[in-house]
C-alpha cells in the first residue's frame, strides 16, 4: 500500500491542491486581464488629457497675445496724445473690448508715473475730474523714486473702483514687472497676486500685465497700461471655448507647486495620470496641467473582468474539486475490485488445489482398488481401471491449463498437445491450424475427446505401431465456432465390424450432446477419421463479471 500511495502523483496526494491551484491560476489571470484593462485606459487617458492639454493651452495662447495685442494697440493710441479724460480712456477701453477674444480680463487700466513730491497735485486733478475722495495710496516709502497710481480704468464699476489711487509699484510682485517692462519696451505679466480690487472678499490669486507707455521727446516712461486678470475667471473663460470635458485643469505660475497654484477649472486629477504643458503669458512663463479626474476605484470594465474572473475561477475549482473527487472515489473502486480480484484468486488457487487433491485422491482410490480386487490378474479389471484412470488423467491435464488461464480462454493446440503428449514421438503426431481460444468446459470436453481418440489409436489404431500417424487439422468454420479434423494413417487395418466401446459413446454425449454440435466418427479401413465442431463463446459468456472487470482495467 504504502509504494503504490508513493507512486501517487501529487494531487492524488494532495486531492484539495488541484482545486485550489485551479481557483488561484483563473483568479490570477483575471486580476492580469484587470490590471491589463486598467494599464489600457491610464494611457487612454494620459492621451486625451495631452490632446486636452495641446488645445487649451493653444487657446490660452491665442487670449493672451490677443490682450497683449489690445495693449499694444491702447499705447499707440495714447503716445498721440499728451493728456487724456476718464471719459476718453472709457470710450477706448470699450472700442478694444467690443471683440469676443478680449474675455477673462477686469479691463484695463492707466496708471501714470509720477513722483512724490507730484501726489498733492495729481489728487487735485483727478478729484476735479469728478473722482470723489480719490487718494493715493499706499503712502510711498521715504527715497521712492517712482510712483504708479490707478489712474484710470476701462470700465469704472464699484468694485473696480476700489482700486483708484493704488500705487502699484508699491508692491513687489508689480514693481519688478513694471521695471522689466520698462526695461525691455513690451508686455510683462506679473507673478501671482491680488487684485486690489478683491480686497476683502475670498478670490482666487490674479496677475496683471504691463505694458510701458514712453514720451518719445524725452524717453521717460509715462505710465503702463495694465490689464488685470482673476486667473480664475480667465481660465474659465478658456475653458468655455475649448471644452474638455470632466478633465482638471490647473493653471501654475513657472513651477507645478501647490503654493504656485493660480487657478483650477474641473475635480481634482488624479497625480498619475496628469500632463504639463508649459505656456508663455506675456513672457512669463507658466505651466498648464491636464488631468482626468481622480478615480474611485477600479474601472467598470475591471470590476466586471475581476467579478467575471471570480465566478470562472470558482467554477473551475468547484470542477476540479468533482473531478479530485470522482478521482478518489474510482481509486476507492479500483482498490476494492483489486481486494476482490486478490480474494477470489486466493480462492480459486485454493480451489484448484482441492480440485488436484481430489483427482489425485481418486486415481490412489482407482490404483488401490485395483490392488485389493478379487482378482488383480483380471483382464477386465485392469481395463476398467487403465481407461478410468486415463480419463481421469486427461481431466487432469486440461484442468491444469485451465488453472493456468485462470479459468479464461484456453488455447485449442494447448488442449490437444497436453492429451497427445504421452504419444508424440518424432513426427508421429501432425497438428496444423490457427490460434483459437476455447471456453472453459469446451476445452475439458475437447481434452476427454482427444483423451479417447488417443486411447484407441494407441491401441488399435496408428499410435499402435512406429510406422503410424496421427495429423490433427483445425480451422474457422464462419464466425463463432470452429471445426476440428481428426485423421490416422500407417496404422494396422480397421476391422469392418467391431464392437461399440464407451469411449465412442462418451465421445458422443460430450460432443453431440453437451455441447450441441456436429460430430462424426468414421472407423475407415486405412484409419480412423473423426471430425467435430466446436463453440467459439465470447468471454461475457462464461467469465464472471466481464464487464465489471473490464471498466476496472479502463479507470
Amino acid at each position: 500500500m504504502a509504494d503504490r500511495v508513493g507512486a501517487q502523483g501529487w494531487y492524488e496526494r494532495m486531492p484539495r491542491a488541484l482545486p485550489i491551484a485551479g481557483f488561484v491560476l483563473a483568479m490570477l489571470a483575471s486580476l492580469l486581464y484587470a490590471y491589463t484593462t486598467e494599464r489600457t485606459e491610464y494611457r487612454q487617458r494620459q492621451q486625451q488629457a495631452r490632446a486636452a492639454a495641446s488645445v487649451v493651452g493653444a487657446s490660452l495662447g491665442r487670449r493672451v497675445n490677443a490682450h497683449t495685442a489690445y495693449l499694444r494697440a491702447a499705447a499707440l493710441l495714447l503716445e498721440k496724445r499728451r493728456g487724456m479724460t476718464q471719459a476718453e480712456f472709457i470710450a477706448l477701453s470699450q472700442e478694444l473690448s467690443g471683440d469676443e477674444e478680449y474675455r477673462g480680463s477686469e479691463g484695463i487700466s492707466w496708471a501714470e508715473a509720477i513722483t512724490p513730491a507730484q501726489i498733492p497735485a495729481f489728487e487735485a486733478a483727478r478729484r476735479a475730474e469728478g473722482m470723489e475722495n480719490y487718494t493715493v495710496h499706499p503712502a510711498p516709502a521715504p527715497g521712492a523714486r517712482m510712483l504708479t497710481p490707478v489712474t484710470y480704468l476701462g470700465d469704472p464699476t464699484p468694485r473696480r473702483r476700489l482700486s483708484y489711487g493704488y500705487d502699484m509699484y508699491s508692491e513687489t510682485q508689480r514693481r519688478k514687472a513694471i521695471d522689466r517692462a520698462e526695461r525691455e519696451k513690451r508686455p510683462i505679466a506679473t507673478g501671482p497676486i491680488r487684485l486690489a480690487m478683491d480686497r476683502g472678499r475670498p478670490a482666487w490669486p490674479g496677475f496683471l500685465i504691463y505694458m510701458p507707455l514712453f514720451d518719445k521727446a524725452t524717453g521717460r516712461m509715462r505710465g503702463v497700461l495694465g490689464a488685470p486678470f482673476n486667473a480664475q475667471v480667465f481660465l474659465q473663460s478658456v475653458i468655455e471655448l475649448e471644452p474638455v470635458n470632466d478633465f482638471s485643469v490647473s493653471l501654475y505660475d513657472g513651477a507645478v507647486r501647490p503654493d504656485r497654484l493660480l487657478a483650477q477649472v474641473g475635480p481634482p486629477g488624479g497625480r498619475d495620470d496628469r500632463v504639463q504643458e508649459p505656456v508663455m503669458v506675456a513672457h512669463r512663463p507658466m505651466v498648464l496641467v491636464v488631468s482626468a479626474p481622480a478615480a474611485p476605484g477600479l474601472s467598470k470594465v475591471a470590476i466586471i473582468t475581476l467579478a467575471l474572473g471570480s465566478v470562472v475561477a470558482g467554477l473551475l475549482g468547484g470542477m476540479a474539486w468533482l473531478v479530485a473527487r470522482q478521482a478518489a472515489e474510482d481509486r476507492a473502486s479500483l482498490a476494492w475490485l483489486r481486494e476482490q480480484a486478490s480474494i477470489r484468486g486466493v480462492l480459486s488457487r485454493e480451489l484448484n488445489h482441492r480440485v488436484k487433491n481430489t483427482l489425485a485422491n481418486v486415481l490412489s482410490i482407482i490404483a488401490l482398488t485395483r490392488r485389493r480386487g478379487s482378482d488383480p490378474a483380471s483382464p477386465a479389471l485392469n481395463e476398467f481401471a487403465d481407461a478410468l484412470e486415463g480419463r481421469i488423467r486427461a481431466l487432469s491435464a486440461t484442468h491444469d491449463l485451465l488453472i493456468a488461464s485462470n479459468w479464461g480462454t484456453t488455447p485449442l493446440r494447448g488442449v490437444i498437445e497436453a492429451e497427445l503428449a504421452p504419444y508424440a514421438r518424432g513426427d508421429t503426431v501432425l497438428l496444423e491450424g490457427p490460434d483459437v481460444e476455447l471456453a472453459p468446459n469446451d476445452a475439458l470436453s475437447l481434452g476427454l475427446a482427444m483423451h479417447e481418440l488417443a486411447t484407441n489409436a494407441s491401441k488399435y489404431g496408428a499410435l499402435s505401431v512406429e510406422a503410424g500417424r496421427v495429423s490433427i487439422r483445425w480451422a474457422l468454420f464462419g464466425t463463432d465456432r470452429v471445426r476440428v479434423r481428426w485423421a490416422e494413417s500407417g496404422g494396422p487395418p480397421v476391422a469392418e465390424e467391431r464392437r461399440r466401446g464407451f469411449g465412442t459413446e462418451l465421445i458422443e454425449r460430450i460432443l453431440a450432446h453437451e455441447l450441441g454440435e456436429r460430430f462424426e466418427l468414421v472407423f475407415a479401413r486405412n484409419g480412423v477419421r473423426c471430425e467435430m465442431l466446436l463453440p467459439l463463446r465470447p468471454p461475457a459468456m462464461f467469465k464472471m463479471r466481464a464487464k465489471r472487470a473490464e471498466g476496472a482495467d479502463q479507470l
